[in-house]
Parts: C-alpha cells; sequence; structure tokens
C-alpha cells in the first residue's frame, strides 16, 4: 500500500501523505412521525456498513412508509456502495408511490452528491 510519494509535474514536484480518514462504520437511527419517517445516518457509508444499513433501508421499504427524509448531517464520508444503497432506495419507495428526500448534506458527501447530481434529485 502506497502511503506517501512524490508526483513530478512539468514545473513543480507535488508531495503527498495519505492519511486515513478516522470514521466509524454508519450509525443510524430511525424515527418515525405519523407517517413521515426519518433516518438518521452518520459516520462513514461504505462498503463495510452498507450491508447493515440496506436491511434498515430494505424494512423502511417493507413497511411502506413515505414520506421518508434521510438526515446526512453527521455522515462523514460515503462512496459508490452507500450511494447505491440511498439510490435504489430512492427508486423503491418511488415505485411505491412514495417520496423520500435527503438533508444535511455537507463536506465529503455532499461533494459527491454534486458531482453525481443527487443533489437536484434528492434534495428536500
Amino acid at each position: 500500500m502506497i502511503t506517501s510519494g512524490t508526483i513530478l509535474t512539468a514545473t513543480l514536484p507535488i508531495s503527498f501523505d495519505l492519511v486515513p480518514v478516522a470514521s466509524g462504520p454508519a450509525g443510524f437511527r430511525r424515527e418515525d412521525t405519523g407517517t413521515e419517517t426519518l433516518l438518521r445516518l452518520e459516520g462513514a457509508l461504505d462498503a463495510l456498513s452498507t450491508p447493515a444499513t440496506r436491511a434498515v433501508l430494505d424494512t423502511l421499504v417493507n413497511d411502506r412508509r413515505s414520506p421518508v427524509a434521510i438526515d446526512m448531517s453527521a455522515l462523514q464520508s460515503i462512496d459508490s456502495s452507500g450511494v447505491g444503497a440511498v439510490v435504489s432506495l430512492y427508486k423503491r419507495v418511488v415505485a411505491q408511490g412514495g417520496k423520500l428526500s435527503v438533508r444535511g448534506l455537507r463536506g465529503q458527501p455532499l461533494a459527491i452528491f454534486q458531482l453525481l447530481r443527487l443533489d437536484h434529485v434528492l434534495a428536500a
């Protein structure tokens, strides 16, 4: 595994150190009020934590909850598997005639959602 190095460019060398992000697996808390469900995510939603989180997302679909809001204000990082889980939930909730929105995007998760233009589709 490479943890540091130097990139030589035409003008200046660029040095870098790769430091692991100190964030644990995604934690989640589900809050049902009437028909609305709020799912609060925190930590990292990545390849390691997504399988456990998918079970919670599947329950939301099976319970036919709508509207569903996902609060990501405490989420530090997300990778493609986490994005895939959120998009899959969105598609399944909408297919049932429901609504899903994402709230509190910031930092790295916001950058990913903006890059994929999901912030326009899933924004509250």
